[in-house]
């Protein structure tokens, strides 16, 4: 915002300046003004003493160019003191430059005082800066959305700058910045910042400014340090903007009648508009229910449900009628697919609830059981199957194996063959203070009332997810290993004290023990029953396995041309292209059926509240958003001067002309 101002002076100094004028002016009134007449020398001394007598102090002010140039003069010269100027956008801040472009999905939201999308404001800003760089002022250009990509590396050409912008392209990811911010700061360090002909080498830390163009819906910046790096925030967006969008959207069966199935759907409001929606539900393309969601007054989220019946495989897509400035979370995606049962090995010695959890109908309606005991371990069949993947999930109660299989794993009571797990030493009544329900393993697993009679806490390799956290320490938690992942429980059900075996805890004996069973084979075995749970975000990796260990699978996107992908080792297939919307359909070999599907949404609040931020947090100071330029003054002070020393110059020309009006 541009505006006009002026320094302004003390009393003393107003004083003299005012004094000034008046000064000038009562100096001509003092001043006798005669003029140049030849007279008869006999006349001389008569008027000389005519003319004292009628001097006077005072004389009537008489018009004079002289003294309308002095009194212009000390004016303008007052006002050159005054320093008046323009403040306006007009330079960037400082020579070196990193633009960081946000180009997630919410940047895709139109606005509509500008008609233009964020993503296009912020690339029309971007050039606009390009533009204004001065010769010898270098620039890069990262774009981030859930990751970061070097758009192009320090360089002094604003060609080649200017093209780069004009070629990023809007993507449907969420957003986190953190990756941006190590890109930009690693390259504003010392070290070799150019691979390109023409780009510029940074050999020394040289400070930088990251203008970070973006609505702000990032989290908080946290385990960082700008450093060398200034960060000036350019919000971009409508002040007030709304939106509705889709957060879930999944299918499963009816718990009552196995054959039928429900879809669920949950959408919210962001903003004081729409309280109600309406829902549509597509099977294969083809209108099959619509729904009317009440949204809620307080936290502006609603939902429903939808009975199907006995559908067959196919695609479901959800719409709502809501015209907003953000469509892509208008639209949802699932399918129903094949059902597929997970083949799990239970060893176990003689822990009657573990045998009764796994048998029960839940149980049996997804997965193919076998109870082996211990001994089993030992055996050449044994060592085959663990050798071959031949099981999804393998539990080990209170036993380990010499080696690790090639299947998911649950461990009760015991330590994995595998480097990074350690056991404490045994604690007695451990007390539960926190247990991760988000995670799909521990969902709907309530241990208000279960205690344990003595349990070690778990130290686990690096990326591993505490599920149970006890106030000793760690209880129970899962953890990668190559394509697979190993839950492991610090306390055995069973344990021996003076020749005497006892249950170790009453969990097995709570309602929450047969529903952790069931999500330790529904989650580690990869259990599909028609379940809409491979929904995925864009850019996400989607990793399976093949049920008749294929030697290559077909993956065709929403649009597009059909990718053809290989296994690892471990008979993993993994797919990574998925920024598109919608549903993928997976083929193995030569069939011709889908034998899978999965979808990929955006199902992220961050997202769909598209309200731009005023201001972005970090961890130690709130940068609040600004203009991308650096406000600089426009001194008239300068010219004023010029224009006085002019006037003084003329007036100077008359004086000695003796010009007089």
């Amino acid at each position: 915002m541009t505006g006009f101002f002026i320094n302004t002076l003390g009393p003393l100094g107003w004083t003299l300046l005012a004094l000034v004028p008046p000064a000038i002016v009562a100096l001509y009134f003092l001043k006798l003004r005669r003029q140049p007449l030849e007279v008869p020398s006999t006349f001389l001394w008569s008027r000389t003493i005519e003319d004292l007598h009628v001097n006077s102090l005072w004389q009537k002010m008489r018009q004079s160019l002289l003294l309308f140039l002095q009194l212009l003069f000390v004016l303008l010269l007052i006002l050159a003191v005054l320093r008046p100027g323009m403040e306006g956008e007009q330079k960037l801040l400082g020579d070196r430059f990193v633009f960081l472009i946000d180009n997630s999905a919410s940047m895709g939201a139109k606005d509509e005082d500008s008609g233009r999308t964020r993503l296009e404001e912020a690339k029309r800003r971007v050039q606009e800066m390009i533009d204004q760089m001065d010769s010898g002022d270098v620039g890069m250009v990262v774009t981030f959305s859930d990751r970061a990509s070097v758009a192009q590396q320090f360089t002094d050409n604003q060609r080649v700058l200017s093209a780069k912008v004009a070629a990023i392209q809007p993507s449907e990811h969420t957003t986190n910045i953190m990756e941006a911010l190590r890109v930009a700061s690693g390259l504003a360090n010392p070290g070799q910042s150019a691979f390109e002909e023409g780009d510029v080498q940074v050999a020394d830390a040289k400070p930088a400014t990251a203008y970070i163009l973006s609505d702000g819906r990032f989290q908080t910046i946290t385990d960082f340090s700008f450093g060398n790096l200034q960060p000036i925030y350019v919000p971009l967006g409508d002040e007030v903007s709304s939106n509705v969008g889709i957060l879930a959207f999944s299918t499963q069966r009816n718990p009552e009648k196995d054959d039928e199935l429900q879809v669920f759907c949950r959408i919210a409001r962001f903003g004081p508009e729409p309280t109600e929606v309406t829902a549509n539900l597509y099977f294969n393309n083809e209108l099959l229910d619509v729904a009317r969601i009440r949204l809620d007054n307080e936290d502006g989220t609603g939902g429903a449900q939808f009975d199907l019946g006995s559908l067959d495989v196919g695609k479901l897509r959800l719409e709502i009628e809501h015209d907003d400035v953000f469509p892509a979370d208008n639209v949802a995606y699932a399918a129903i697919n094949p059902p597929e049962r997970a083949q799990v090995l239970v060893v176990t010695e003689g822990n009657n609830y573990l045998r009764f959890s796994l048998a029960t109908d839940q149980i049996r309606r997804i997965a193919d059981v076998t109870l082996v005991t211990p001994d089993y371990l030992t055996g050449e069949d044994y060592l085959k199957e663990a050798a071959s993947g031949r099981y999804d999930v393998i539990i080990y109660d209170d036993c380990a194996p010499e080696t690790m299989p090639e299947s998911n794993t649950v461990f009760f009571g015991q330590k994995p063959p595998v480097e990074g797990w350690v056991f404490q030493e045994a604690r007695v009544l451990p007390q539960i203070i926190d247990v991760a329900q988000s995670h799909p393993v521990m969902n709907f697993v309530n241990l208000g009332n279960v205690s344990i009679y003595k349990a070690s806490p778990l130290e686990a390799p690096a990326g591993s997810t505490v599920l149970i956290e006890s106030d000793e320490g760690a209880l129970m938690t899962i953890g990668p290993r190559k394509s697979f992942e190993d839950v492991v429980l610090g306390f055995a059900f069973l344990t021996s004290e003076d020749d005497k075996t006892f249950f170790n805890t009453e969990w097995t004996k709570r309602l929450s023990f047969p529903v952790f069973v069931k999500n330790l084979v529904e989650y580690l075995g990869g259990v599909r029953q028609g379940q809409g749970e491979f929904s995925i975000r864009p850019g996400e990796n989607y990793a399976f396995r093949s049920s008749g260990f294929a030697k290559e699978v077909h993956v065709k996107p929403p649009s597009g041309r059909t990718r053809t992908i290989a296994p690892t080792a471990d008979n993993l297939f993994s797919f990574g292209e998925t920024d598109q919307l919608g549903t993928y359909e997976v083929r193995e070999g030569d069939a011709k059926d889908v034998s899978r599907y999965f979808s990929v949404n955006i199902f992220d609040a961050q997202e769909s509240e598209i309200q731009p931020k005023a201001e972005i947090e970090t961890q130690w100071e709130t940068i609040e958003g600004e203009s991308a330029w650096l406000p600089m003054r426009r001194e008239y002070w300068k010219w004023l001067v010029v224009i006085a020393l002019l006037i003084l110059l003329t007036e100077w020309y008359i004086y000695n002309r003796r010009v007089y009006v």
